[in-house]
């Protein structure tokens, strides 16, 4: 690859991770992504079998991940793998793309295996108890979780997904000190404010449970699942007129399971 080659794959690649970071929710971003995608391939393909491809490879999977390609993502990052076998990133992104496949062995092999490469990585924890929580383990998940926290102590995800595992546990108060300290790193952490809620409601704090949802709908206004869920309580606590405004609202989101609920409590 010539000097002029890798200076531009390098200006490409900050031009990416400034369009990832600035303009998701701008229309026409996937043609942005596959305009990229279309930019690095000649680049790759010219320079087959040479030992620094694999930075290229990764980011061109990444850039895949963002526009839903997990097949042709998975296809890259296994080739910068192959080229840079020690590449505790690749083997990450690799996992979070298997997962998202519902491969949860082979991510949980991947996430392992970046966690072997670099024992500090907080995110590959979390990521294998992600995998773990769908694979309803959920002790071992919460120990990866944190084993995250104990590596990065202001990652609000690994805070979040522990609750998940606890309420799952029947462990309400430590899911919803989990919840509050996710919240804490994160004021804009609607789904953590949701489930923090449905813990509240267990537990019979029926007015910390609707604050909660509230503060949800406040954060994300399309937010269907905490319209449902401040709906059942509000219906739940005799605010029958004001919670079937709130399961109208869902079902108006998509919420399938809101039209159920309507015709149960609300005809």
């Amino acid at each position: 690859m010539s000097v002029g080659e890798k200076y531009y794959f390098y200006t490409m690649k900050v031009i990416f991770l400034l369009l990832i970071s600035l303009a998701l929710a701008l229309p026409g971003f996937c043609q942005i992504l596959d305009e990229y995608i279309n930019r690095l391939d000649p680049i790759i393909r010219r320079h087959e079998g040479f030992a620094p491809m694999a930075e290229e490879y990764f980011s061109r999977a990444t850039s895949k991940m963002e526009i839903q390609n997990y097949r042709g993502a998975i296809e890259d990052f296994s080739k910068a793998l192959e080229i840079d076998p020690e590449y505790a990133e690749a083997y990450n992104n690799r996992g979070i793309v298997k997962h998202l496949l519902n491969d949860y062995a082979g991510a949980m092999e991947d996430f392992t295996r970046a966690i072997e490469l670099n024992p500090k990585y907080a995110q590959a924890y979390n990521n294998r108890g992600n995998a773990k929580l769908d694979l309803r383990d959920d002790t071992g998940a919460i120990e990866d979780y944190t084993k995250a926290i104990g590596i990065e102590r202001r990652l609000a995800d690994a805070y979040h997904n522990r609750g998940l595992a606890k309420k799952n546990l029947d462990e309400l108060n430590g899911a919803i000190e989990d919840f509050t300290r996710a919240i804490e790193l994160d004021r804009k952490f609607a789904d953590a404010y949701n489930n923090r809620g449905l813990a509240k409601n267990d537990l019979k704090d029926y007015t910390g449970a609707i604050d909660d949802f509230t503060e949800a709908i406040k954060i994300v206004p399309e937010f269907a699942m905490a319209y449902s869920n401040r709906g059942i309580v509000k219906i739940n606590t005799g605010q029958k007129e004001s919670g079937c405004l709130d399961l109208s609202r869902a079902a108006e989101l998509g919420n399938i399971q809101a039209g159920g609920l309507i015709r149960k409590f609300c005809n």
